[in-house]
């Protein structure tokens, strides 16, 4: 019986043997696979996006209705895209308070003020690679009572900042 036993040790001797050769193989495909290197070359350029140009309220544009002390009107961009791709309108702020046209220098106490549009601006609103489109911001103009005789009929400049994204 001692044969039969040494016999048996030795053939599982080899199992253990093959095993640790298995793991061992796999264990160096595995180191393989993850050193290997490779060599070459390559480069990219970033593009600078230009500027969009934002217009009030150009010839052929205009609003719904006038603004008047204690009530609100749309705001009428038009917003000028340069870039050889189409730029989603992603905020619109304002960036400045609103002055009169140069006709009413009496009307320093304009009372009117710009909400803007939060973001992201919904609906989502796009502008074609090199064209335009006018966005309306409805209600976001607003004319308190504290807003001087003088600023009858005028028009108003509202600074905005309007974000763009690619």
């Amino acid at each position: 019986m001692t044969s039969t036993r040494t016999a048996q040790a030795g053939h599982g001797l080899k199992a253990a043997a093959l095993a640790a050769g298995l793991i061992a193989a796999g264990a160096g495909t595995a180191y393989a696979y993850w050193s290997s290197a490779g060599t070459g070359s390559g480069s990219a350029a970033a593009g600078t996006m230009q500027a969009i140009s934002v217009d009030a309220l150009v010839a052929g544009d205009g609003p719904g209705a006038t603004l008047v002390p204690g009530g609100t009107a749309d705001v009428v961009l038009r917003l000028t895209n340069p870039n050889p791709y189409a730029v989603q309108v992603y905020r619109v702020s304002p960036s400045g308070p609103a002055t009169a046209d140069p006709a009413h220098s009496g009307c320093t106490t304009t009372g009117v003020t710009f909400t803007g549009a939060a973001a992201p601006l919904a609906p989502a609103t796009f502008v074609g690679a090199n064209s335009s489109t006018l966005l309306t911001l409805p209600g976001s103009a607003a004319m308190d009572t504290t807003s001087l005789a003088a600023c009858q009929g005028a028009t108003f400049h509202l600074p905005v900042t309007v974000e763009v994204r690619k």
